[in-house]
């Protein structure tokens, strides 16, 4: 096998409570992760000469050790003194830095990838315990599907998949660090949190009403302060028939599910109009 092609799928957080800052720095989570069908495409390629070389269809993007993908590439081939050179091409449609995990599934197709081409022998446990030196999210990206996350979102319980329904993806033409939104949160002064036990006993049984009202994400207590038009997309969403609608991760990409593709076509043509979000996806799930 010389060459590879393989889909990086987003995921959005249908619930996401912060329990506690540790003293190291990092946040402790509870979340309910959702893969989603929304993805980049990744071309891995062998080559005879040794080193990696990264190739993007956006300019702004890092092409160098600064790129996930990089970095996930090198952290096997280094382990296991891989013979040779890769070429990783990287066809991006998942929003950037949009709280949607699209630089750790990157990352994590490429470790996929990378023990596919090269033959490395891992399995998918194995694959996770590296991802997870790469970032919070690669071990997720790497099991896919739907899961609870907790610890700082490394520890992963598998769930039923999401009831079907219809998405809408909606990102506006703003940037937000995650660093700052973690950064600013508040963890002692939370009065809200999101029922994710609720959650989980919604997905075991299929019940796709019980999930949405559950929703929450106790980062918007920071980033929709911030940066309003979140929760103007939002209420576009709820005006015109989403059953919920809210922001994914730190941000600022907001996520609206509808039990009807109409209603779910309708707010795509309405928001893509008004202009309000860069990037607008209708997503089948």
């Amino acid at each position: 096998m010389r060459e590879l092609k393989l889909k990086a799928k987003a995921k959005i957080n249908l619930g996401l409570d912060v329990v506690r800052k540790r003293e190291d720095g990092y946040h402790e989570v509870r979340m309910i992760m959702q893969m989603i069908n929304l993805y980049d495409m990744i071309t891995l390629r062998k080559k005879t000469e040794p080193g990696i070389t990264v190739t993007a269809n956006l300019s702004y993007l890092p092409v160098n050790e600064d790129n996930l993908v990089y970095r996930a590439a090198k952290l096997l081939m280094d382990e296991f003194q891989v013979d040779g050179g890769l070429e990783i091409e990287l066809q991006k449609y998942i929003p950037v830095a949009a709280g949607m995990a699209g630089g750790s599934t990157d990352a994590a197709a490429v470790m996929v990838g990378v023990n596919r081409i090269f033959q490395l022998g891992l399995n998918k446990k194995q694959l996770m315990e590296r991802g997870v030196k790469i970032g919070a999210d690669v071990p997720f990206c790497i099991m896919r599907g739907t899961a609870l996350a907790e610890g700082i979102g490394e520890e992963l319980t598998p769930l039923p998949a999401m009831p079907h329904c219809s998405l809408v993806i909606a990102k506006p033409k703003i940037h937000v660090s995650t660093k700052f939104v973690y950064g600013n949160l508040k963890v002692g002064e939370l009065t809200e949190h999101p029922d994710i036990d609720g959650q989980v006993q919604a997905l075991r049984e299929n019940n796709l009403e019980q999930l949405v009202t559950r929703m929450g994400n106790v980062l918007e207590t920071v980033t929709i302060p911030a940066y309003p038009v979140i929760d103007e997309i939002k209420h576009t969403m709820m005006k015109y028939g989403a059953m919920g609608a809210m922001m994914s991760g730190s941000g600022p990409t907001v996520f609206g599910i509808f039990e009807k593709e109409d209603k779910a076509q309708e707010v795509c043509r309405l928001l893509k109009k008004e202009k309000a979000a860069k990037q607008v996806y209708l997503v089948r799930q």
